[in-house]
């Protein structure tokens, strides 16, 4: 399944606390990603790029890493400009064959 909002998703998964169902794509600039200036947005700290929309809301997603049974997702900035992070584990992981 594709959620029409993202755009070239390498993946989804599920995550385990509540069950939801996410997309996400490499973290490039064609992708909707940022400039590679600061330090949470380079691709080396943060490839990812979870789509959190929800129903044709564009632009709704966090910069992330996703492996195979966890995803660190960005989902804050604190006083100092550093990301604040959260833990999600994946119930399940599907990277899509191109």
């Amino acid at each position: 399944m594709y959620y029409t909002y993202t755009k070239n998703p390498i993946g989804c998964f599920t995550e385990k606390e509540y069950g939801q169902y996410f997309e996400y794509s490499d973290n490039t600039i064609l992708n909707g990603g940022t400039e590679y200036d600061e330090g949470m947005c380079h691709p080396w700290n943060y490839p990812h790029m979870v789509w959190v929309a929800r129903h044709n809301m564009e632009g709704g997603w966090r910069h992330a890493i996703v492996k195979k049974t966890v995803a660190h997702v960005v989902v804050d900035e604190d006083d100092y400009g550093q990301p604040v992070v959260e833990i999600w584990m994946l119930k399940k992981n599907n990277v899509y064959i191109a």
